[in-house]
C-alpha cells in the first residue's frame, strides 16, 4: 500500500508522497558514479521468473497430482478403506460396457450392486443392523426451478435402486436421523463409465463395508443410495426423495459425482448450512475443496447438474457435493475407461468420506431440520472454504468474511486517502496514471491472447488444437498474454515517467538531469507496484458487495503484498530519495498468494480447456473461435491479476528484451507444433465428440399417409468442421454444411454431415411414433386431447409450443396442470424409463385465449412456429449403416452422450398447429 510521509511543501511539489529528495548522501548511496541507478540484471529477473513459475507449478502438482498410496484389504483392515477392494467393483461394472437406463447391462449392474450390498450384511459387526432394499420406483415427474433443466419437465418410470441403511441395532432413535450418501449406477450410452460413476459406486460399496464395522457406536443412521436415472435428468434422486419411506429421515445429503475421471475428489458445492463442510474440514485426511469452483458452477459457467440439486432444491437438505474432475475432456465419451483411472483416486475419496461419516454419524449435534426451513438465516451464514495444498482446509462463515473484507477495504481506503491528502494533487495524479497503466496492461494482454484465439481456426486443422495437450495453452495464449501485459504496463510506465518528470521540473532543481531521470524511474517503479494493490482492492470491493465467496482470493493478493511493501519499503521520513524495490519484497509479498491460489488457477485452466470438447452444444450455432476466446480471456485474466507485482520489477532491468524474445520463441514453437500436426488436437485417449445418429423423420407430416425420410446424421459438439472425419467415410456418401438443419427437439444441429444412401434397413414403419388427436374442443377455453404412442421407445423428448399452449397435463396425475414455464417459446418434456415403462400417453393441451390471433402473426425468429408439438423418440440400436460409419471413423472420435442427446437411432415427428 501507499506509505505515509511528511507534509512539507517540497514533498507535495515532488509529484509523490514518497519525496524525491535532494540529499547528496542518498544520491551517493543509490546512484553510481555516472548518475545512474543500478539496474537489475536480466539473469536475476529471469531466475526470479523461473522460480515463481516452477513454484506455482509445484504447488499445483502437490495439491492436485499427489494422491495417497492405494491400500490392500490387509493394510486397511476390516474397519478401514481399501482401494484394491473398491477397484474390483469398478472392474466388474465397467466390464458390462455402457449401461444406460432401460438396458440389459443396467439390470446386470443393479444385480451386482445388490449382491455386493447383501454380502455386507454377512460381515457387519454383530451390533450393527445393515438393511438392504431393492427399491422399484413408481412413475414420477420432476420440475426443477433453476439450472440446466429449467423450463423442462423430467418424467421417469420403471426405475430401480439399491438402498442400504446402516445403523446400530440397539439404538432405535438412530432411525430418525440419517446421513444420505448417494451416487448413480447408470451411464450414458457412449461410455462404460469408469469415472462417471462406477468409481463413486465402488467407493460407496467399500465405505458401506467399512461403516458396518463402526456403526455400533453411531447415534445416526447412514443411508447409501445406489440410484439409476441420474444421467437422464437426476430422476433417481428425485424418485428416492419423493417416494422412499427412508427419505423422510434424511437430514444431510452427500453426493458423489465425476466430471472427468479420477484424480482428487473435491468439494465443489456445499451448504446451504455450513455444518457439513465444517465437520469435513475438521477430520478429512486429504481435504480438497474450493468455494471458487462453487461460484463458477452456480453461475452457470459450467453447464452441468448433479443429484445434489434435487436434494437441496426439492428436499431442502444441506450437504456436500464431491466430484472427480481430472481429464474433463473424456467426460461422457468412450475414454471414460478403467485404464485412465489414476491409482490413489479411490483411496483419496474413500478415506476422506470414512472420516467424515465417523465424525457426523456419531455426533449428537446433528441437523434436525431441513435447510429450506431456515434459508434466510443460512444465507447470511453460508460457508467460505478452501484448501491449502490439499493438506489443510480453512472454513469460515459469510458473516465473518464480510467483517474481514470490510475491515481490509476500510483500512486500505484510509491508508490511500491519508497518503493522497499528504501528497496532494501530484500524488493523486501519479496514482491515477499508475492505475491507467494497469488498464493498458489488461487491454494489451487481452488483445494479444484474443488475437491468437481468432487466428487458430484459420491456420490449424482444429479450432481447438490444445485439447489432447492442455500444456499448449501456455504457449498459445499464456505467452502472448504475458507479452501484452508487459508491453502494456511498460507503456503506462513511460507515461507515468513523463508526468513525474514534468512535476519534478516545477520544483527547485538540486540534482543533475541524469540523476533526476534515474530518481524518477525509481519513483515510477514504486507506483506501479502499488497500483497492483489498487487493482485487487477494486475486485475485493465488488466481490464483497455481491457476497461472492471467492473474494478471499482478493484479500490474499491485496493484503500480503501490501504488508511486504509496508514492512520493507515504506518509511515515515519526509526527506529521502526512492530506492529500487527489493527482491525480497516481491518474494515475501507473493509467496502466500501463490501457495493458496496457484494450484486452483492452474486447475481451472485445465478444466476449462477440457470442457471445450463439449462447447458447441447445438452444433453450428456458435462461432468456431468462441471457445478459444473464452480460454484466452481466462488465461490473460489470470496473468494480469497475478503478475502485476512481478512486472513492476522488469522496467528497471535489462530483461525486457530477453523476456520478449523468450515469449515469442515459446509462442512460435507451440504454434508450429499445432500447425504442423506434430502434436495432434485429439488422440485415442482424448477424443473429439462425434455423434452418429440414424434419423427417421416425419416432421411436418400428419395423418395416415406419412412418408418417412431416413438418413444418417454426423455432428460434433466439439467446435470445428468435420472434413477430416468424413474423409474416413467418404464412400458412405456424406454431404457436409449448414444447408440441412436438424431439430432434435432438445437441441438443433445447424452444421453437420448427412447421408441418405442405404438407410432403409435397421428400422421399420412400425417403430415410428404416432400422435393422434382424440378430441379438439374449440372456443374460449379450447382444449385438445392427444394420444402419443412412442412404440418401441422408452426414452423420448416432447416440445410443446408455449406461444399457443397455456398449460397441459399428462395422464392426469403424472404431470398435473399448473406451474409450467418454457424456454424460447417451448416447454420440453424428457421421458426416460426402464424396459417396462409405458409407451402410450394421454396429453391434454389447454390453449391460450388468443391462439387464433397468434397463429396469424408470424415470428421471424421462429422457423418452427407452425408446429404445435415436436417429438423425438430414441432407440439404443445400431442400424447396419450407422454401425458401418462408426467402425470407419478414426480412433480419435467418440460418441458423446448426455440427457438431451439422441441415441444411435432417433425418430422425429411433429404435430402442426393447424392439424
Amino acid at each position: 500500500m501507499a506509505r505515509t510521509s511528511g507534509t512539507s511543501s517540497a514533498s507535495r511539489r515532488s509529484g509523490s508522497h514518497e519525496t524525491v529528495a535532494s540529499s547528496s548522501v542518498d544520491e551517493k548511496i543509490h546512484l553510481n558514479e555516472r548518475g545512474e541507478s543500478p539496474k537489475r540484471s536480466a539473469f536475476l529477473w529471469l531466475a526470479l521468473f523461473v522460480l515463481i513459475l516452477n513454484g506455482s507449478w509445484g504447488v499445483h502438482h502437490y495439491q492436485y497430482e499427489t494422491l495417497p498410496v492405494p491400500l490392500s484389504s490387509d493394510q486397511a483392515g476390516k474397519r478401514g478403506f481399501s482401494e484394491h477392494e473398491a477397484m474390483e467393483h469398478v472392474k466388474a461394472l465397467t466390464e458390462l460396457g455402457p449401461h444406460p437406463v432401460g438396458s440389459d447391462a443396467l439390470d446386470l449392474a443393479l444385480q451386482y450392486v445388490l449382491e455386493a450390498a447383501e454380502k455386507i450384511t454377512k460381515v457387519a459387526h454383530w451390533e450393527v443392523d445393515v438393511q438392504v432394499d431393492f427399491f422399484h420406483a413408481n412413475s414420477g415427474a420432476n420440475r426443477l426451478a433453476n439450472g440446466l433443466f429449467k423450463g423442462r419437465t423430467l418424467v421417469y418410470s420403471d426405475l430401480k435402486h439399491v438402498v442400504v441403511r446402516i445403523l446400530p441395532k440397539y439404538l432405535p432413535e438412530a432411525e430418525g436421523n440419517a446421513i444420505l450418501v448417494s451416487s448413480h449406477i447408470d451411464t450414458v450410452f457412449s461410455t462404460e463409465g469408469a469415472g462417471d460413476c462406477s468409481s463413486c459406486v465402488a467407493v460407496m460399496l467399500e465405505l458401506a463395508r467399512g461403516v458396518s464395522q463402526w456403526a455400533n457406536g453411531f447415534k445416526n443412521a447412514v443411508i447409501f443410495l445406489f440410484n439409476t436415472g441420474e444421467e437422464e435428468g437426476l430422476n433417481g434422486a428425485h424418485s428416492f426423495i419423493t417416494q422412499h419411506p427412508w427419505s423422510t429421515t434424511v437430514r444431510l445429503a452427500v453426493d458423489l459425482e465425476a466430471m472427468g475421471i479420477g484424480g482428487l475428489s473435491s468439494i465443489f458445492q456445499s451448504g446451504p448450512d455450513p455444518w457439513a463442510i465444517e465437520n469435513f474440514a475438521m477430520v478429512a485426511k486429504y481435504p480438497s475443496g474450493q468455494i471458487l469452483a462453487q461460484d463458477l458452477y452456480l453461475s452457470g459457467f459450467i453447464k452441468s447438474a448433479t443429484d445434489f440439486q434435487v436434494y437441496k432444491e426439492v428436499a431442502g437438505l444441506s450437504g456436500l457435493d464431491f466430484a472427480y474432475s481430472d481429464s474433463s475432456a473424456v467426460y461422457h465419451t468412450k475414454n471414460d475407461k478403467l485404464k485412465l483411472l489414476k491409482p490413489g483416486s479411490l483411496q483419496h475419496l474413500g478415506e476422506n468420506m470414512l472420516a467424515f461419516l465417523l465424525q457426523t454419524a456419531t455426533s449428537s449435534r446433528f441437523l434436525s431440520d431441513k435447510a429450506i426451513e431456515t434459508s434466510e438465516v443460512i444465507s447470511q451464514d453460508q460457508a467460505i472454504y478452501f484448501d491449502i495444498m490439499g493438506t489443510y482446509m480453512i472454513v469460515y462463515r459469510q458473516r465473518l468474511a464480510s467483517m474481514l473484507q470490510n475491515s481490509v477495504i476500510i483500512q486500505a481506503l484510509l491508508i490511500w486517502i491519508t497518503s493522497l491528502l499528504m501528497g496532494g494533487y501530484p500524488a493523486a495524479a501519479s496514482l491515477g496514471l499508475s492505475f491507467i497503466s494497469i488498464i493498458i496492461m489488461w487491454i494489451f494482454s487481452l488483445s494479444s491472447s484474443v488475437l491468437v484465439a481468432f487466428l487458430l481456426p484459420l491456420i490449424c486443422s482444429s479450432p481447438l488444437p490444445y485439447i489432447a495437450s492442455p500444456w499448449l495453452v501456455i504457449g498459445l495464449f499464456g505467452a502472448p498474454a504475458f507479452i501484452g501485459a508487459l508491453t502494456g504496463q511498460h507503456v503506462g510506465y513511460l507515461i507515468l515517467q513523463k508526468y513525474l518528470w514534468h512535476a519534478f521540473s516545477k520544483r527547485e532543481q538540486k540534482q543533475s538531469p541524469a540523476i533526476q531521470a534515474e530518481l524518477i524511474k525509481l519513483e515510477a517503479e514504486r507506483w506501479l507496484f502499488k497500483a497492483g494493490s489498487v487493482q485487487w482492492l477494486l475486485i475485493l470491493m465488488v466481490g464483497n458487495f455481491y457476497k461472492i465467496g471467492s473474494s478471499y482470493i482478493a484479500v490474499i493478493w491485496l493484503a500480503s503484498p501490501a504488508f511486504a511493501y509496508g514492512f520493507l519499503e515504506a518509511t515515515l521520513s519526509p526527506v529521502r530519495s526512492p530506492k529500487p524495490l527489493k527482491i525480497v519484497t516481491l518474494l515475501l509479498g507473493i509467496t502466500v498468494p501463490i501457495i493458496i491460489t496457484a494450484g486452483i488457477f492452474i486447475r481451472l485452466v485445465g478444466t476449462i480447456t477440457g470442457i471445450m470438447v463439449l462447447f458447441d452444444r447445438s452444433p453450428g450455432t456458435t462461432p468456431e473461435w468462441l471457445g478459444n476466446v473464452m480460454v484466452a480471456v481466462f488465461v490473460a485474466a489470470i496473468i494480469c491479476l497475478t503478475s502485476v507485482y512481478l512486472l513492476s520489477y522488469v522496467h528497471l532491468s535489462d530483461a525486457k528484451r530477453s523476456i520478449f524474445l523468450a515469449m515469442c520463441a515459446l509462442f512460435g514453437l507451440t504454434l508450429s507444433l499445432v500447425v504442423s500436426g506434430i502434436v495432434p488436437p485429439f488422440t485415442e485417449d482424448v477424443a473429439r465428440a462425434v455423434n452418429v445418429v440414424h434419423v427417421v423423420e416425419t416432421t411436418g407430416q400428419y395423418g395416415g399417409n406419412q412418408t418417412p425420410i431416413s438418413y444418417i446424421s454426423l455432428f460434433s459438439t466439439t467446435p470445428g468442421k468435420l472434413m477430416k472425419e468424413v474423409e474416413h467415410v467418404k464412400e458412405e456418401g456424406f454431404i457436409c454444411g449448414k444447408e440441412k438443419v436438424i431439430d432434435f427437439v432438445t437441441f438443433r444441429v445447424e452444421y453437420g454431415c448427412w447421408s441418405s444412401d442405404e438407410t432403409l434397413s435397421g428400422w421399420s414403419k412400425a417403430d415410428i411414433p404416432t400422435m393422434h388427436v382424440e378430441s379438439d374442443v374449440k372456443g374460449d377455453g379450447r382444449s385438445t386431447q392427444i394420444l402419443i404412442d412412442t412404440k418401441v421407445s422408452t426414452r423420448w423428448s416432447l416440445a410443446i409450443n408455449t406461444l399457443k399452449i397455456a398449460d397441459f397435463k399428462v395422464q392426469d396425475e403424472l404431470i398435473p396442470v399448473g406451474n409450467k414455464n418454457g424456454i424460447d417459446g417451448w416447454h420440453i418434456i424428457q421421458f426416460s424409463g426402464g424396459k417396462n415403462a409405458p409407451t402410450k400417453f394421454n396429453l391434454t393441451l389447454f390453449w391460450v385465449k388468443n391462439y387464433a390471433e397468434l397463429t396469424h402473426k408470424p415470428d421471424a425468429q421462429r422457423r418452427d412456429q407452425h408446429l404445435l408439438l415436436k417429438l423425438r423418440t430414441d432407440v439404443d440400436r445400431l442400424t447396419p449403416k450407422s454401425e458401418r460409419v462408426l467402425t470407419k471413423l478414426p480412433p480419435w472420435c467418440s460418441q458423446f452422450g448426455k440427457s438431451t442427446s439422441p441415441n444411435t437411432l432417433a425418430f422425429l415427428s411433429s404435430l402442426p398447429v393447424d392439424f
